[in-house]
């Protein structure tokens, strides 16, 4: 993989068995894996109920769309065209110098755009990430029982949206390998989401999108939250 130069910096708080601190981390390349799941008939189920709202096909299954490093953010909020955005949790995965690391995500993406081109709608909207993250060393064996979870509150109203096993997701592990082939070993400054989970009812714009992934081993959770504007499409 061509290396490339520093587009944004991230700060991440560590947390783990070995104790916590923080962390400057360059970001070189955003990588959204898409189409993650572990099963294949459920891909395919609901590939053919994207298409029928105009959505294509992917070329396979997972891929891989290249975002600008510079969409991802740490603020609380965040500020969107129009009405048609929505967010989804994932985990995410960050190379640094001392290793990877694991929190989490919003691929925050415009639906509307989404049917004209998904790697074009990967680039509307910012990317948010958590601050706190896990070493990754000390979830990769037990990968299968973490949990996600996402709630959106609309006109004041707070719902579960989005929550499951990332049994349901390939192992970061496979992920890595498809991406950058056999014995890849990513270079510092590669931030990676990892995919999503199905909603709960249909994809729906938030004022306030919270997301939480928990460790039922270690007993743990990391959370992070955002906000939402809407522009105003004048044109």
């Amino acid at each position: 993989m061509e290396t490339s130069t520093v587009r944004t910096t991230l700060h991440l708080e560590t947390t783990g068995h070995l104790g916590g601190h923080s962390l400057e981390m360059p970001v070189t390349d955003l990588v959204i894996a898409g189409w993650t799941g572990s099963n294949a008939a459920a891909i395919e189920t609901h590939i053919l109920e994207l298409e029928a709202l105009g959505v294509r096909r992917p070329k396979k299954t997972p891929i891989f769309y290249r975002g600008a490093a510079t969409l991802l953010t740490q603020r609380e909020s965040i500020e969107v065209v129009g009405s048609t955005a929505s967010g989804e949790v994932e985990p995410v995965i960050f190379s640094t110098e001392r290793g990877l690391w694991l929190g989490i995500g919003s691929d925050h993406t415009d639906r509307e755009v989404e049917t004209v081109g998904i790697t074009i709608s990967k680039q509307m909207c910012a990317k948010p990430v958590s601050t706190k993250v896990w070493n990754f060393e000390e979830v990769a064996s037990h990968w299968n029982e973490l949990i996600v979870r996402s709630w959106m509150t609309k006109s004041g109203q707070r719902r579960l949206y989005q929550e499951g096993p990332l049994a349901r997701m390939r192992h970061p592990f496979e992920l890595l390998k498809l991406y950058g082939g056999e014995g890849y070993v990513p270079e510092p400054g590669l931030v990676m989401f990892c995919g999503t989970l199905a909603v709960h009812g249909n994809l729906e714009p938030a004022e306030l999108f919270e997301m939480e992934l928990e460790d039922p081993v270690l007993q743990r959770r990391l959370n992070h939250s955002y906000r939402v504007t809407e522009l105003p499409i004048e044109g």
